[in-house]
């Protein structure tokens, strides 16, 4: 797959999970937050291992593999959602929009360290123009920053977690195929989610029992179409062009969120959200060094003319 397609289907993921929080507004509405994220986790992983068994792609993980299994799941599947979940009870949207707005520039700093990747000079001037969309996005129609509390601790360790299970995918994707990755994560995540919610939510499975066709439609929808789908496509992306590049596109999910948020929710989008979206896009074509491969491709077609 060509750089620019995998460019496009990134956008394209980030629309859909920019879409997803609504759904899962709706979801943890409905249900037990704890317990419905763990069911909904596991029936993705029943998707992509379907998908993987029609493909002849199943195998058993080496125990190198194993570790890099377990250590992403932890941080990806478990630590994400339980911080997140955790820090939202506690903190302000605005607060918590700002934080997870670092997530690009906090994997392209891990990746410097743990990786030896260097961004260009361009690449470091997109993390900070999306990290500036983030911020007009988030703050619009807020009425400010809250003093720091705990629940900004717990939302800086939900994207620290996850900028640092990129690290261990990009490593795991040398062997093993991203597509078997996701299903393993996705299992193993799913399952100790449950455990956890046995112990904070005694009476979770029996709010399953709540929800209406339209709820479980879109149980099935985020499960299936974000979950699955979408884990398997993200992690390829950031076996094809990195941990760092992969996470720029991240900031389009913010404002992809507050288009979900005004069709599904009739949430409305203001005018300081279009200008943050005037710092995103520039900023998701710097950073994933997509204008830096539009500008070589042209020079390579002048030189053979």
């Amino acid at each position: 797959m060509s750089y620019s397609r995998v460019y496009l289907t990134l956008t394209v993921l980030m629309l859909i999970w920019g879409i997803n929080v609504s759904i899962v507004k709706m979801l943890v509405e409905h249900f037990m937050p704890v317990t419905i994220t763990a069911v909904r986790i596991f029936t993705a992983a029943v998707i992509v291992f379907l998908i993987l068994g029609w493909l002849r792609q199943v195998r058993l993980p080496r125990s190198k593999e194993w570790l890099y299994i377990v250590g992403g799941t932890l941080l990806n599947i478990v630590g994400h959602h339980y911080f997140l979940s955790e820090g939202l009870i506690r903190t302000t949207a605005a607060n918590a929009g700002l934080i997870l707005g670092l997530g690009p520039l906090l994997t392209a700093t891990l990746a410097m360290i743990l990786l030896r990747q260097r961004p260009t000079k361009i690449r470091l001037l997109g993390f900070l123009l999306g990290g500036a969309g983030v911020s007009f996005t988030v703050l619009a129609g807020s009425d400010g920053i809250a003093a720091a509390s705990a629940g900004d601790f717990y939302i800086f360790l939900c994207i620290l977690s996850q900028a640092l299970s990129f690290i261990i995918i990009k490593k795991a994707t040398e062997t093993l195929d991203p597509r078997l990755l996701t299903g393993y994560m996705l299992l193993i995540g799913s399952m100790l989610l449950f455990l956890i919610s046995l112990s904070k939510e005694p009476s979770g499975l029996t709010s399953l029992t709540q929800g209406t066709p339209v709820v479980w439609i879109a149980f099935l929808v985020s499960a299936v179409l974000a979950t699955a789908l979408g884990q398997m496509v993200y992690n390829q992306a950031i076996r094809r062009i990195g941990a760092a590049e992969a996470s720029i596109f991240l900031n389009l999910n913010t404002f992809f969120s507050l288009i979900g948020a005004s069709i599904l929710l009739g949430e409305t989008i203001l005018p300081s959200h279009l200008m943050g979206l005037l710092f995103i896009v520039p900023g998701v074509l710097l950073g994933s060094g997509s204008m830096e491969d539009l500008v070589l491709r042209r020079r390579r077609k002048l030189q053979h003319r």
